[in-house]
């Protein structure tokens, strides 16, 4: 199993918005989706799918637990929620959503808890979001390398998080980047618009390449299918070492989110 180099991101889309965009990703070529049970579309994206007349087989499903169902007794159960408004048997990955150390459950319990979900059948991968490297090695400590399939980080050409991706590589596991285009700061870049122009391409496609070429996929999300058919253009993209420099120096700790008592200390 691996995990899918470039999928659609459903965060902020509720209703009848993300049944679109989710229909409209998988009608343009897509075939990974990210939601969260926080995000209370679930239901939404199970209908888009069901509709699509895409098979599962073919689809690469994520969620993410929320805080209430950390728990040893709730975590599986709340997870049977998610697939039941999924409409599927299984998601193909499932992680959660943020260390959140003052919840009151400790890591090892959630992550042992996570890995049971698997052996039942209900996820075929489990990772974290949003770990620094101490709860990511305490997530590592209670599973094992080998069971921790990604850490979906913020991650952005001003967010470039070295001390973070490098202490994951090293460890083996893969690096997922939302956010990728700063809630879309990065698109007004004048470096991003100058190495656009040189490729006749859209500054979300350069920022798109510039994490796939760094190896780590990304999940981005829109409303308009035209957006999503061009995003998925950056596969294509092949950046220049220049281009790669320019946007390594647009470095500048923009963190967007870190929501108190969810974020633990950042490296």
């Amino acid at each position: 199993m691996s995990i899918p180099a470039f999928g659609a991101g459903t965060f902020r889309l509720q209703g009848q918005a993300v049944i679109d965009s989710v229909r409209n990703a998988l009608d343009v070529g897509y075939r990974a989706i990210d939601t969260a049970q926080i995000y209370e579309n679930e239901a939404g994206v199970g209908q888009a799918i069901a509709e699509s007349g895409v098979s599962r087989d073919e689809l690469f499903l994520t969620t993410k637990i929320w805080v209430p169902n950390y728990g040893r007794g709730k975590l599986a159960p709340s997870l049977k929620d998610s697939l039941a408004r999924l409409r599927t048997d299984y998601v193909d990955l499932t992680l959660i959503h943020w260390p959140a150390p003052g919840n009151g459950v400790p890591i090892e319990e959630f992550m042992t808890a996570l890995a049971d979900a698997k052996a039942q059948g209900l996820t075929r991968q489990i990772g974290i979001s949003n770990f620094p490297i101490a709860e990511t090695r305490a997530a590592i400590a209670a599973v094992g390398r080998d069971q921790i399939a990604t850490n979906q980080i913020e991650l952005s050409p001003y967010l470039q998080n070295a001390t973070l991706t490098s202490f994951l590589k090293e460890q083996g596991i893969h690096v997922t980047s939302y956010m990728t285009l700063a809630y879309g700061k990065v698109l007004k870049d004048p470096v991003i618009g100058r190495i656009a122009q040189r490729h006749d391409a859209t500054p979300a496609q350069v920022a798109l390449a510039w994490a796939l070429q760094l190896g780590y996929a990304v999940i981005p999300s829109s409303t308009k299918r035209d957006n999503l058919a061009s995003n998925l253009l950056a596969r294509q993209l092949r950046l220049t070492a220049e281009d790669m420099a320019e946007i390594a120096a647009l470095e500048r700790n923009g963190r967007e989110v870190s929501p108190e008592g969810l974020a633990a200390a950042w490296d």
